[in-house]
């Protein structure tokens, strides 16, 4: 019964726009576009071609990495210059199992990777151990970045850093593990980590089907998150989790633990990132340490800080303008790529605090004053 009446309470708090919303959204992502795709044929105008299908699919996985990163420096006040780093463990973890898949595909047409094979390797590491069992890649997926960041917050914030201290530290994180993963004797690829991917559970991974699939799962991930941030948010722990943003000495004075609060927020933020990053390594076909850069990090706040913090909506939408953005500059004009991203970031921080969706509440509430 109490379930049930929170349940009530979680819906009618929700404002109705953003359950439309999440109903056109749903609908689109799982539905249309996907049914364009397998059923329209591909001289038809309306046919969406596999290119919309993997750039969506991987505009899903920023965005879900973007709300996870909302949670904690929205509602939390923590700013990670360091989630790409649990974004690409999720990734590799998972790249583990589908490198396993290739079996004796590859073109030294032998158990091991082609990259083991090359350096001379004659067995699997003992991390490598279970990787051909997806069940046991889904739980590595989440405990290996989860525990990762389960230690490094309960050090840091129990030590009490914070502001910009803990966004250096969160930032040599990422270097260092880039750094670790760019060696051969790692044991993940090195420079060019995982690629040439075959089969997803024994299935052909390029056919449109599993294409499709891969992206109605992004999809459905997406929302999961967005309805998790807002159960949280709207929760007794996201209101204790905002006050700790906004004045944490006080939360103490008054007999909360931050610790266990911002603890908690962080671990599921990174295995939220973790999630994203299994789910994109599929559709791109490839994960190196590139992906764990100190600037990939860096542009994970910028999708926030354009979109609008705490707002949870808004970071998908900053992680949508980015991205579309960066995929026009990287094609028409390469070269200036990072100087639109450095003007975005300092007009948005300039002229636009609360980001795209501040803007259009700054709009609408215009209009309503005019019409009253």
């Amino acid at each position: 019964m109490e379930r049930t009446s929170f349940v009530m309470r979680f819906v009618t708090a929700t404002p109705k726009s953003t359950w439309l919303a999440l109903a056109f959204f749903a609908a689109l992502t799982l539905l249309v576009l996907p049914l364009l795709h397998l059923v329209v044929p591909t001289a038809s105008i309306f046919h969406v071609s596999a290119y919309v299908i993997t750039v969506g699919g991987k505009i899903m996985c920023y965005a879900i990495v973007a709300v996870a990163m909302d949670l904690i420096w929205g509602y939390a006040g923590i700013l990670s210059l360091g989630h790409g780093v649990f974004f690409a463990l999720g990734g590799y973890m998972f790249g583990q199992y589908l490198m396993r898949q290739i079996g004796l595909d590859g073109a030294y047409h032998a158990a091991l990777p082609d990259f083991m094979v090359f350096l001379d390797w004659k067995a699997f590491p003992w991390y490598w151990a279970g990787t051909d069992s997806f069940a046991f890649t889904l739980f590595k997926v989440v405990a290996v970045p989860g525990l990762l960041a389960f230690i490094f917050g309960f050090f840091a914030f129990r030590s009490r850093i914070k502001g910009v201290y803990f966004s250096i530290i969160t930032q040599a994180l990422t270097f260092a593990t880039m750094l670790l993963f760019f060696r051969n004797e790692t044991g993940f690829g090195g420079n060019n980590g995982f690629t040439d991917f075959k089969r997803l559970l024994d299935l052909p991974i390029t056919t449109p089907e599993m294409r499709v699939t891969l992206f109605g799962l992004s999809a459905l991930m997406l929302l999961f998150t967005l309805l998790l941030g807002r159960y949280l948010t709207a929760s007794k722990f996201g209101r204790v989790l905002t006050a700790i943003r906004d004045a944490e000495s006080r939360v103490m004075f008054i007999g909360y633990n931050p610790l266990y609060f911002k603890l908690f927020i962080w671990t599921l933020s990174a295995m939220l990132c973790a999630v994203a990053g299994a789910l994109y390594v599929p559709q791109v076909g490839i994960i190196n340490p590139g992906e764990m850069s100190p600037a990939n990090s860096i542009e994970i706040a910028i999708w926030v800080a354009v979109g609008g913090r705490a707002t949870l909506i808004g970071p998908v939408i900053g992680a949508l303008i980015v991205n579309l953005s960066k995929s026009f500059f990287t094609q028409t004009f390469p070269d200036y790529w990072l100087f639109f991203l450095g003007a975005l970031f300092v007009l948005v921080t300039l002229f636009l605090p609360h980001g795209v969706v501040g803007l259009w509440k700054k709009i609408r509430d215009t209009m309503r004053s005019k019409k009253a």
